[in-house]
């Protein structure tokens, strides 16, 4: 690609309509990460009791452990929640509008 091709594809609207969607989808689900993370440490650091009881009487392991691999399991959900978007939609439209517009420059 030439750099007056790549110069055109960013100038144009629909372009930055996919931008747009892609960067709010994404910050969406940064913001998520990071206040669901940051709950956890403000729990840990204000409120750590909460998260020392046991599961269950008896129970070696406690709702913090539980909350910490939860907190990774929904970082690997985001993850995939993303790359599935990704893929699905916003790199098939990413390539339909380049193709539209090299079509046009060549014509």
């Amino acid at each position: 690609m030439t750099t007056t091709s790549i110069d055109t594809i960013k100038a144009h609207p629909e372009y930055r309509q996919l931008i747009a969607v892609r960067r709010r989808f994404s910050f969406t689900l940064t913001a998520l990460m990071i206040a669901l993370y940051y709950g956890f440490i403000l729990i840990v650091a204000l409120a750590p009791h909460r998260l020392a009881y046991p599961l269950y009487a008896g129970a070696t392991t406690s709702i913090g452990i539980v909350v910490g691999v939860g907190i990774i399991m929904v970082a690997v959900a985001l993850t995939g929640l993303y790359v599935l978007r990704a893929n699905r939609r916003f790199d098939p439209a990413m390539r339909a509008l380049i193709a539209k517009l090299q079509n046009e420059v060549q014509a």
